[in-house]
């Protein structure tokens, strides 16, 4: 059996990733980065589907990270070139804002131009600039890989223009270039975890007002455990689109403005005029709004098996009602649930948009490597696919490291 040691996914540390993106960047264009930045990727620890629905949301920004280095393009050039260092690809995209027009456009392109469109949008000219990035952020693994990318390009920008936008501005400004340029309809969560996320602090984010709440994680006897179950996911085939669209029906159906104002006894009052799909959707939303604050009240109050079980209450919500787990990740919960009290385990759940991607574990730290080797060899057995775990702390938001 391999060791703990091999089965913990150590990535390399933000510092090491700066000074590879900064020698990428010299070798790549033939001169240092006058500007680099970084930006985190997130894990929600609860709080699934509910940003779009007016609900609270607990993530924390992880120790993963994007990482851009960029100069001034030679003044010939009016397009900005981007090089993913890890992808092996590039794009030369347009400064003033222009839609994506080329059918070879790689894929991660979509997230920038948007970025750049909406910059662009508030009036700051943007200057030709030659970028490259790579990321420790794994990809398709509901840990916001694609909000990292957006937040680091605004960050980017903001540097090579000398600006600094309101921080809300900034998250909207990457939520809206998701929903127009990737074409998901993400809530906020994803751009706020990244662009506000602290050391030693969860985000209790109330996805109505946009108000903050920090909830401090500095327990050191409590390891959270991030196990990507390697299954791949793409938030952009309808899957996602389609649960909004029945929370949307949901709610006019039951009569109200917004999701806050709904309780279980409102939807079972309406029960006769939703639809299946509807009715598990709402019941979802209304439990998983309640499940967000009870767990952060816990939190603060150090109740940690209170919030181990509604962890677990918010999984089966996903799974049964919401429907947008899959048997991997419900294998991955199951396998920490059989544990237990016993090993240290004090709670699991899916994280994420779902349909693949990783589970989030709270895990007394002493016996977090044993549970390592007990999920990566059950899982793999049953699966013939080797999950990767890693820990993490809760990290600094976006920031400018040059």
């Amino acid at each position: 059996m391999n060791s703990s040691d091999e089965l913990h996914t150590v990535a390399e540390t933000l510092p090491q990733l700066v000074t590879r993106v900064r020698q990428s960047h010299e070798e790549i264009y033939g001169k240092p980065p006058e500007f680099v930045v970084a930006a985190p990727g997130r894990v929600n620890l609860i709080g699934e589907h509910i940003d779009y629905n007016d609900g609270f949301v607990l993530p924390m920004a992880i120790e993963r990270y994007v990482v851009m280095a960029g100069s001034r393009a030679d003044a010939k050039h009016v397009q900005s070139r981007f090089h993913s260092i890890s992808m092996d690809s590039d794009a030369f995209l347009a400064t003033d804002g222009s839609p994506l027009d080329l059918p070879d456009t790689p894929g991660w392109a979509c997230y920038v131009q948007g970025v750049l469109a909406g910059f662009a949008a508030t009036g700051h000219p943007l200057p030709a600039l030659d970028v490259c990035f790579d990321s420790t952020v794994p990809l398709g693994g509901g840990l916001s890989s694609s909000a990292a990318l957006e937040v680091a390009t605004a960050t980017l920008l903001e540097a090579a223009t000398g600006t600094t936008l309101d921080l809300r501005q900034k998250a909207l400004l990457c939520q809206k270039a998701e929903h127009d340029f990737a074409g998901v309809p993400c809530g906020i969560m994803d751009q706020f975890s990244s662009v506000f996320g602290n050391a030693g602090e969860l985000m209790l984010l109330d996805c109505r007002s946009q108000d903050i709440t920090a909830v401090p994680f500095t327990d050191d006897g409590v390891t959270l455990l991030i196990t990507n179950s390697n299954v791949k996911h793409e938030l952009n085939g309808g899957e996602y689109a389609e649960r909004r669209s029945q929370c949307d029906s949901a709610l006019k159906k039951i009569g109200k403005s917004s999701w806050r104002d709904v309780c279980q006894d409102d939807v079972e009052s309406h029960r006769d005029h939703l639809t299946g799909p509807e009715y598990q959707r709402a019941t979802h939303v209304v439990g998983e709004i309640d499940r967000t604050t009870r767990a952060a009240e816990a939190i603060s109050a150090g109740r940690m098996d209170e919030v181990g079980e509604l962890m677990y209450a918010s999984h089966d919500s996903l799974s049964n009602d919401f429907e947008v787990s899959c048997s991997e990740l419900d294998l991955l919960v199951d396998l920490a649930r059989n544990v237990g009290d016993a090993g240290g385990v004090i709670g699991s759940r899916m994280t994420g948009g779902g349909f693949g991607g990783c589970t989030v574990t709270l895990v007394k730290t002493d016996t977090a490597a044993a549970l390592i080797d007990t999920l990566v060899k059950n899982y793999e057995s049953e699966t013939g696919v080797k999950p990767s775990c890693f820990t993490s702390c809760p990290a600094p938001g976006a920031h400018i490291v040059k």
